[in-house]
């Protein structure tokens, strides 16, 4: 699911969270937004899940808009949040089947989305135990999974390894991974080396203006790539083929 950005802008107050944002995200890849805390990577995902109104400026995902249709946008994503949106209470496949159901699944299609989800994810071994007992690398599995049990064409994961420890982020690179051109992921992370392994495209923000974008390679693979951060506008050109 393709999304365009065209002079996309959100302020709160006199902060301009994005400024006149050009963007455009491929159907079926694997997109990282990169920079530093503030650049405006999380408005940007929240503008494109229907959670914020734009100020200003156009974005359609998958030809819709957020503003004018949230819900119907909304049924076609899964979102993982940087911070865990999971009930603790609740064991790994009851808040499963719960979420599934939030989702507008039910019976045999809930349960079918269910273990996919916990087969997909390699979370059957901890089916059974309280999400709040989980290690954080297994929570995390257990947010990916939920994203994914309405099989969305789009998935926003923003920092998936955040506060993970090397194995859980090895862990859970390696699911991420695996789903790779079988729907749009929009990624937003800190870590330059997971969106080097990761992304298909980079987009680097600095000041929620666009300073550099085009392929992994060719945005991160020479020089020094946290210039970028500090950079003025610079879009970087697509290798020659």
């Amino acid at each position: 699911m393709e999304i365009v950005a065209r002079g996309l802008s959100r302020h709160f107050g006199p902060h301009r969270a994005l400024d006149a944002l050009d963007l455009e995200v491929p159907a079926g890849s694997t997109y990282a937004l990169l920079g530093t805390n503030g650049a405006g990577k999380t408005t940007f995902l929240r503008l494109v899940a229907g959670i914020l109104l734009p100020t200003a400026g156009v974005l359609r995902v998958g030809g819709l808009s957020p503003a004018e249709e949230p819900a119907r946008v909304q049924a076609r994503i899964g979102y993982v949040m940087e911070t865990s949106r999971l009930y603790p209470e609740l064991r790994v496949r009851g808040c499963l089947r719960f979420l599934a159901g939030a989702r507008g699944l039910a019976g045999a299609a809930r349960e079918a989305a269910v273990e996919r989800a916990l087969e997909r994810f390699e979370l059957g071994a901890v089916a059974k135990r309280l999400v709040g007992n989980l290690s954080k690398g297994y929570q995390q599995r257990v947010s990916l999974a939920q994203a994914f049990l309405h099989d969305p064409p789009l998935v926003i994961v923003d920092e998936p390894t955040g506060g993970l420890d090397p194995v859980q982020q090895r862990e859970v690179q390696e699911r991420l991974r695996e789903l790779r051109g079988e729907r749009t992921i929009l990624l937003c992370t800190h870590d330059l080396g997971e969106a080097r392994s990761l992304a298909d495209r980079v987009a680097v923000l600095h000041a929620g203006r666009l300073v550099a974008e085009g392929p992994t390679e060719a945005v991160l693979g020479s020089g020094d790539p946290l210039a970028l951060f500090r950079a003025g506008p610079a879009r970087v050109p697509e290798p020659r083929t």
